[in-house]
C-alpha cells in the first residue's frame, strides 16, 4: 500500500542545509498497524506529512496504492487525501459550531456526495465508534475521549485506504488514551491499515510493527511480538 523509495526532504542549501528526511525507504502493506517513533526533530512528522500527502519530497518516490504521488500538485494531493486517507489528529480538529454528525459529514461534502449518502455514512461511522446516540450533540458537550472518537468516525466515514494517526492520545489522560488505543487496535483487526506517529515508546508498543526514526533516517524496523 505504502512504498517510499529513497525519500529526501531537504530545507535550505549549502552550510544551512537541513535533511529532515535523509534517504528513507520503507514499505507498509495493507492491513498493518505501524507506529513511526522518534523524538522532536527526528523527522517523524516530516515522514507523516509525506505519507499523508500533506507535502512532497525533495527527491525520491512515494507510491500509495500503486499511484506515484511524489510529484503531484497541491490540488491533486488534496484529492488523494480526501479519497484515500483518514486523519486522526492529537487535538481532534472538530469545528465547535457544528454538531457531531455535521463534523463527521464535513469531508464527504468535498467529495460531492449527496446529503442522503453522507448522512448515512456519518451515522454508520458514529455507530462504529459507539457514539451514534451523540450525533446531535455539540463537541463541547463531549469528553476528550469522545471527541477523539468523533475524529476517528470522521476519518472512517470516507472509507479510506489508510488511517493516519498523529499522536492520537497526546491530549488525553492515560486511562482515556488507553481506550482510544484499544479502539485503534480493534479497527486494525477489522482490516483497517493504520500508521500512528508518536514519540512515546509505550504507545508505540501497541502497534504490530515499530519503525524508529532518528536524524532523518530509519534506525530500526521491528515486528512486535504478540502475546
Amino acid at each position: 500500500m505504502i512504498e517510499l523509495k529513497n525519500i529526501y526532504k531537504i530545507y535550505g542549501d549549502g552550510d544551512g542545509e537541513i535533511r529532515a528526511l535523509d534517504g528513507v525507504s520503507l514499505t507498509i502493506n495493507e492491513g498493518e498497524f505501524v507506529a513511526i517513533v522518534g523524538q522532536s526533530g527526528s523527522g517523524k512528522s516530516t515522514c507523516m506529512n509525506i505519507i499523508g500527502c500533506l507535502d512532497v519530497p525533495t527527491s525520491g518516490e512515494y507510491h500509495l496504492n500503486g499511484v506515484d504521488v511524489s510529484t503531484m500538485k497541491d490540488d491533486e494531493l488534496a484529492a488523494v487525501r480526501n479519497k484515500m486517507i483518514g486523519f486522526i489528529f492529537q487535538q481532534y480538529n472538530l469545528i465547535p459550531k457544528l454538531s457531531v454528525l455535521e463534523n463527521v459529514e464535513l469531508p464527504l461534502i468535498y467529495r460531492g456526495m449527496s446529503p442522503k449518502e453522507r448522512h448515512e455514512r456519518a451515522l454508520n461511522a458514529l455507530d462504529r465508534v459507539g457514539l451514534k446516540d451523540r450525533a446531535k450533540k455539540m463537541p463541547s458537550q463531549l469528553s476528550g475521549g469522545q471527541q477523539q472518537r468523533v475524529s476517528i468516525a470522521r476519518a472512517l466515514a470516507g472509507d479510506p485506504s489508510l488511517m493516519l494517526a498523529d499522536e492520537p492520545t497526546g491530549a488525553l489522560d492515560s486511562k482515556t488514551g488507553k481506550e482510544v488505543l484499544e479502539f485503534l487496535k480493534k479497527l486494525n483487526e477489522q482490516g483497517n491499515t493504520i500508521v500512528m506517529i508518536t514519540h512515546d515508546n509505550t504507545i508505540a508498543a501497541q502497534a504490530k510493527r515499530i519503525i524508529r526514526i532518528q536524524d532523518g533516517k530509519i534506525i530500526s524496523d521491528e515486528r512486535v511480538d504478540e502475546e
